[in-house]
């Protein structure tokens, strides 16, 4: 898990929440549901559960990230730092929301598993994470000018799963898929060093130490398939699904 920059996450890159805005189209929060935002970052997606009507917990694992939920948040929530791999909640929720969260975990088997022990039967789980072939021109760049220099590629610190096997695991879990979506969203950041800006938030650690020039010749790679319209765009390729525990 890379360390979070909480004001620089939310000034350059709020589409993360605003895209996870549209997670609450296919959970349809009720006023007075239970609901449990799994990894929820700066409490942006968590004030509208709240504006919802909706009762909420929101958990994450980075403390800064938690501390930035508070300030936005006060105490309509309860916010608490906790790894995702082994939470639990006093009554089980009406429901589970995660976005742009799940990929960053490594044992998706024990998430899946508190995910389901902390869902009522009936209860729903909405998320919304990368999927096979996320950033896939991004991280590509930044191995090839890390070869041509003599240097090992990265170990990137994300895990994207096919639709196929994301499915399975649900289901392994007792979570039955209801919706499912898998698609391209190219997705634009903000200002002419927007790729760098991308890499210092998403994987600091892998870039970290990294020569300047083999960082430029990153972005010379990457610019023809992600330089358009005046803007760098980040090559995203979304999973987005509801299941039901059963």
């Amino acid at each position: 898990m890379t360390n979070w920059d909480a004001r620089a996450y939310d000034r350059d890159f709020a589409f993360v929440a605003a895209y996870g805005a549209e997670l609450l189209d296919w959970l349809q929060p009720q006023p007075g549901e239970a609901i449990l935002d799994l990894g929820c970052g700066t409490g942006e997606l968590t004030a509208r559960l709240i504006d919802a009507g909706a009762r909420v917990v929101g958990i994450d694992a980075d403390p800064a990230m938690i501390d930035a939920a508070r300030e936005r948040l006060g105490d309509a929530a309860e916010l608490r730092v906790a790894d995702a791999h082994d939470f639990t909640v006093d009554e089980p929720v009406d429901a589970v929301v995660s976005n742009a969260a799940l990929h960053w975990m490594p044992a998706q088997v024990e998430v899946l598993g508190c995910v389901s022990d902390a869902l009522r039967e009936g209860g729903r789980f909405v998320a919304e994470m990368g999927a096979t072939g996320n950033v896939a021109s991004i991280t590509a760049a930044v191995d090839r000018a890390c070869r041509e220099a003599g240097l090992p590629d990265r170990s990137w610190p994300w895990f994207f799963n096919s639709p196929a096997e994301y499915a399975a695991m649900l289901e392994d879990a007792g979570l039955e898929i209801r919706q499912l979506d898998f698609y391209d969203r190219p997705t634009k950041l903000t200002g002419p060093d927007g790729l760098m800006k991308w890499l210092e938030m998403f994987a600091s650690t892998q870039v970290e130490g990294l020569p300047a020039e083999v960082l430029a010749r990153a972005a010379e790679i990457a610019r023809p398939a992600l330089w358009h319209d005046d803007a760098w765009w980040a090559d995203y390729r979304r999973l987005r699904f509801r299941a039901v525990k059963l």
